[in-house]
């Protein structure tokens, strides 16, 4: 039986998963996500993601960080962030959901989506929203999770490995 937890990293907890977190990102990506990065990525870029971009962010209290554990190994990741314009007090933002390729159709991500809406309600926020490849194995997850299509946007990004473009879907969720 498999035991999934998930947990909202504290700014002591970051460093030591972030080895963890960047192999996730990297076989993430190598497995064709459109997360924003393009193949060829490596663990190095990875580490470099999380350490310059999404640590700060965490440290500073406008983003949070939540892990996946699955039989006490770390195999998935999503970001909520939480502080947007000053217009949109109510509103927040996931980012970059990741689940490892080897852990995938095992609940990682329906966990990490039940434990987001958590955090966003704990957070006061009455709106999240997202973006997502359309047609990509994200999408019935989110669709599962609650959330709604506003609208889809075409030849919004290059795939990972460059050979084309392809369209996004923009969603949101009332809470």
């Amino acid at each position: 039986m498999t035991s999934i937890s998930i947990h909202c990293l504290s700014a002591d907890e970051l460093d030591a998963h972030a080895d963890a977190l960047a192999e996730i990102m990297a076989r993430t990506v190598e497995d064709g996500a459109a997360i924003g990065y393009m193949q060829p990525f490596s663990h190095t870029d990875g580490l470099a993601f999380f350490t310059g971009q999404v640590f700060p962010e965490v440290r500073a209290g406008r983003r949070r960080l939540l892990v996946a554990g699955l039989d006490g190994k770390t195999v998935g990741s999503v970001q909520l962030i939480t502080v947007l314009p000053p217009n949109q007090p109510h509103r927040c933002e996931v980012a970059k959901m990741m689940v490892h390729p080897s852990a995938r159709r095992k609940g990682v991500g329906r966990a990490l989506m039940q434990a987001l809406d958590a955090e966003a309600r704990a957070a006061g926020k009455t709106l999240v929203t997202l973006d997502t490849k359309t047609g990509d194995k994200a999408e019935p997850l989110y669709r599962a999770a609650g959330f709604q299509t506003a609208g889809v946007i075409p030849c919004y990004a290059l795939d990972p490995d460059g050979k084309a473009q392809h369209a996004t879907t923009y969603m949101y969720k009332a809470l």
